[in-house]
């Protein structure tokens, strides 16, 4: 069966960035629903019409796959302001005292300021995915109206909400 929407596909997957370094591997086979929106487009577009066993490579620029770096997103905190024991690679959701839905990382600490970068940690790289297909299957009903609620495959989530750290509430003494 050729890979067309409303097909579930399972695949494995290996993502390199531009010099050819192993960035992440799915572990086990990944589905995902084509048409769905579940992963980048442009990887998508390479697996419509590809059968089980298919092989290939896609190349992604930093504005298909994770955007370009925002200096914007990039923020001076006390480090006071975000707790006890901060440390580089931190992640916190929001600014302290601003909710704005965004999840920061601790990128560099010097003289009690910490560096926050809203910026998902690839945006602004060029990325290589190396994709197997492994299977190929009509979804069923049940899998086509859980399209509504699409899911990022495990190898593209960036923070886990057990990885996030609260800042300290700035009533406390």
């Amino acid at each position: 069966m050729k890979i067309e929407d409303g097909c579930l596909v399972s695949l494995d997957v290996s993502m390199f960035d531009a010099q050819g370094n192993l960035l992440e591997r799915s572990e086990s086979p990944l589905a995902y629903l084509h048409g769905a929106g579940d992963i980048f487009p442009r990887i998508e577009a390479a697996l419509a019409g590809q059968d089980a066993g298919y092989r290939g490579t896609v190349m992604l620029e930093p504005d298909e796959a994770f955007g370009d770096a925002d200096a914007s997103l990039v923020h001076l905190v006390e480090c006071r302001k975000l707790g006890p024991k901060v440390e580089v690679g931190m992640r916190y959701e929001g600014l302290p005292g601003q909710a704005d839905g965004r999840v920061y990382t601790v990128t560099d600490i010097a003289e009690g300021v910490a560096v926050l970068d809203g910026n998902h940690p690839l945006a602004g790289w060029a990325l290589r995915f190396d994709v197997h297909v492994r299977n190929v299957e009509r979804a069923s009903d049940a899998e086509l109206a859980a399209a509504d609620r699409p899911q990022v495959p495990a190898f593209l989530r960036v923070v886990e909400p057990q990885d996030l750290h609260s800042p300290r509430d700035d009533t406390e003494h």
